[in-house]
């Protein structure tokens, strides 16, 4: 019953990110109740080395911050197949809102959208993606930004990207408000917003599940460096391959104790 609920606050947060309700990142919208909420900044983001693409076809999935039962926990970047050809994903992100700060779920969908502003690294520098590219029905992968293992992958090729790190951004930004971040989508951006998108595969939904219940996730106690921050896969916290955050940054501190705020009942 636990995972039928939350899948279905995965959902929820899916449609109201993607709903026209949400004029502005600083405006979650009249349907702002059903969005995740946090009364504190996010912690940064965490620096990490990406894992290598397992096959070829799976698409690289920034690491998020989500608000759980006890605070900030982080779900890892990972490796995961998209629900269709010719999909792309875009970020969900943090955004301060009406003195909240709301998460803005991810979706799949032809383009990549409005994320913020926010370089999460390994491709997704604030605008678009530039770690890999559609080909007719193949994917083809920058090797320049994102870790392929050429003797599985061969679908590559290599451009250099400006101002774009493997880790994360330079300043570990991780809401939109914060310095250097966008608070208006592009024009394309916000036509993009008009297309057809998908939420969260199942996949994606698990893996969720898994970070949120792994107590070690929990930025409290990792004091904003989780022992996983990247997986090969959905879900697979121990597998060879999955990376810790580095000990880059200071150590983060909640600065009160957790609410409850917007998070799924049980």
């Amino acid at each position: 019953m636990k995972t039928q609920l939350w899948s279905a606050a995965l959902a929820a947060l899916a449609a109201t990110a993607l709903s026209g309700c949400v004029v502005t990142p600083y405006d979650a919208g009249p349907n702002a109740a059903v969005a995740e909420q946090a009364s504190e900044p996010p912690p940064p983001l965490p620096a990490y080395d990406q894992p290598p693409c397992p096959e070829e076809g799976y698409i690289w999935t920034p690491g998020v911050w989500r608000w759980g039962a006890e605070g900030y926990y982080w779900v890892p970047g990972t490796w995961v197949a998209p629900p269709q050809v010719g999909f792309l994903w875009t970020p969900g992100y943090w955004a301060f809102a009406s003195g909240v700060y709301v998460f803005h779920a991810g979706y799949w969908g032809p383009h990549v959208g409005y994320y913020g502003g926010i370089n999460y690294g390994h491709g997704y520098g604030g605008y678009g993606y530039e770690g890999g590219r559609w080909s007719g029905n193949r994917f083809q992968y920058n090797t320049s930004v994102t870790n392929i293992n050429t003797t599985i992958v061969h679908n590559t090729y290599n451009q250099t990207v400006i101002n774009q790190v493997h880790e994360t951004n330079v300043t570990h930004v991780s809401y939109v408000g914060a310095p250097g971040t966008r608070p208006q989508p592009t024009r394309s951006e916000a036509a993009w917003r008009q297309e057809q998108h998908s939420p969260y595969t199942q996949p994606q939904i698990d893996h969720h599940e898994a970070a949120r219940n792994a107590p070690m996730q929990n930025a409290g106690r990792n004091e904003g460096r989780p022992p996983v921050a990247g997986t090969p896969r959905p879900s697979a916290f121990g597998a060879p391959g999955a990376t810790a955050a580095k000990p880059v940054g200071a150590a983060y501190h909640p600065q009160h104790a957790p609410e409850h705020e917007g998070r799924p009942e049980h």
